[in-house]
C-alpha cells in the first residue's frame, strides 16, 4: 500500500482512538447508582477569579459507594463550592457542615435508570458519529492523492482499510455503552 495512504490511516486511527476516549470519558459522568468522584469532573468553582476544577481546589473521596466527601484546601470556598455543585445540576443536593461538603448520591429508581441508559445510547451515538466523520474526513483525503499519483486501486484499497477501521472503532463504541447500560441498570 502507498506510504500517503498509510499516514491517512494512521492519522484517522488516532483521530477515532481520541473519539473513544472522549466518548469513554463522557459515559464516566453518567452516574450509575454508585458515588464516584469522577461525577465532579465538569464541575469548574471560581477561585480568585479564574475558572478552575473543583478537584484542583479540593480534595474529592468516596468513603463509601453512596457517599462522596469534598474537603476544600481553604475554607472560604466551601459555600463556593457548594453553589457550583447546585448549579451543575447532577440531581444530588451539597451538604455543607462548616468543614467538608457531603454528597450522598440516591439509590436510582427504575424511571431514571430508563433516562440514564437513552442517556448511555445518546452518547454512544455521538461517538459513532465522530467515528464515521473521522471515515469520511480519511476517504476524502485518499481521494485527493489520486492528485498526488496513487492509483485508483490503491485508493480503493485505502478506503477499504478505513472502513475496516471504522467497523471496528464502532464495535468498540458499543462494547462501551452496552458496559456502561448494564452498569446503570444493575440495582
Amino acid at each position: 500500500m502507498n506510504e500517503l495512504i498509510q499516514l491517512q490511516l494512521m492519522d484517522a486511527q488516532s483521530s477515532m482512538d481520541k473519539a473513544i476516549d472522549h466518548c469513554e470519558a463522557e459515559l464516566t459522568k453518567i452516574r450509575a447508582g454508585k458515588a464516584s468522584a469522577g461525577m465532579l469532573d465538569g464541575i469548574f468553582v471560581d477561585y480568585y477569579g479564574a475558572s478552575t476544577a473543583l478537584a484542583q481546589v479540593a480534595s474529592i473521596n468516596t468513603p463509601d459507594a453512596r457517599t462522596i466527601v469534598i474537603q476544600p484546601w481553604e475554607k472560604s470556598l466551601l459555600t463556593v463550592i457548594e453553589k457550583a455543585i447546585q448549579v451543575a445540576n447532577i440531581g444530588i443536593n451539597p451538604q455543607n457542615d462548616g468543614i467538608v461538603i457531603r454528597l450522598v448520591v440516591p439509590p436510582l429508581t427504575e424511571e431514571r435508570r430508563k433516562e440514564l441508559v437513552k442517556k448511555v445510547k445518546e452518547e454512544a451515538e455521538r461517538g459513532r458519529i465522530t467515528v464515521r466523520n473521522i471515515r469520511k474526513d480519511a476517504n476524502t483525503k485518499i481521494q485527493k492523492l489520486k492528485g498526488e499519483g496513487v492509483s485508483d486501486d490503491e485508493i480503493k484499497t485505502g478506503e477499504g482499510e478505513v472502513q475496516k477501521l471504522t467497523d471496528a472503532y464502532i464495535i468498540k463504541v458499543d462494547k462501551h455503552a452496552e458496559a456502561k447500560e448494564k452498569d446503570v441498570m444493575t440495582v
